[in-house]
């Protein structure tokens, strides 16, 4: 699936609020422990990939993200499927990979049309939100199209398209480490 991402920082409680004026309905809160792994073939940082166990609320996942498919949005491919998280650690470390870092956040997830919203509290980086729309293919005509469409809803959020950030947390957090 290509998922159709833009993120900027913003203030919690303020953006809530306007998001349940615009009609988003509340689908629920989750806490995020994100371990990041690098590879041993080649290097994420540099490839603008991403390899990660999340465990929420008592599941686990394993998630690859590829390279970012547009330079305004956060838009790739991502692949995810359950998994046994201390198996698929111990599988990732047994092949070489290496625990690059640890994104923790608490989640809550609204819903408006085909929106999908996400207020993140990330621990040591502040508060975000997350607006995502899926994509059926990798089409620039299509992923255009649904930038497009989350910039204009930001935009009555109050949040301007240069607001918007293309990093991810672990990357805000490494940069944030120096």
């Amino acid at each position: 699936m290509i998922e159709v991402e833009v993120k900027a920082h913003t203030y919690l409680d303020y953006t809530r609020n306007l998001l349940e004026e615009q009609g988003a309905r509340f689908v629920e809160s989750e806490h995020h422990f994100d371990s990041y792994y690098n590879a041993p073939h080649r290097d994420f940082a540099h490839t603008d990939e991403a390899l990660r166990i999340r465990s929420r609320d008592g599941k686990a996942f394993l998630t690859y993200k590829g390279k970012k498919k547009d330079s305004i949005s956060k838009t790739r491919e991502e692949f995810e499927t359950p998994v046994d998280p201390e198996s698929m650690r111990n599988i990732l470390l047994s092949l070489g990979f290496r625990e690059y870092g640890v994104v923790e956040k608490e989640r809550d997830v609204y819903k408006l049309d085909d929106f999908v919203i996400a207020l993140d509290s990330v621990e040591k980086l502040g508060e975000f939100i997350e607006v995502e729309l899926g994509a059926e293919s990798e089409s620039e005509s299509e992923i255009e199209q649904k930038s497009k469409r989350i910039f204009e809803f930001l935009n009555k959020l109050g949040i301007g398209r240069e607001e918007s950030i293309r990093k991810s947390y672990l990357e805000l957090m490494m940069e944030k480490k120096g």
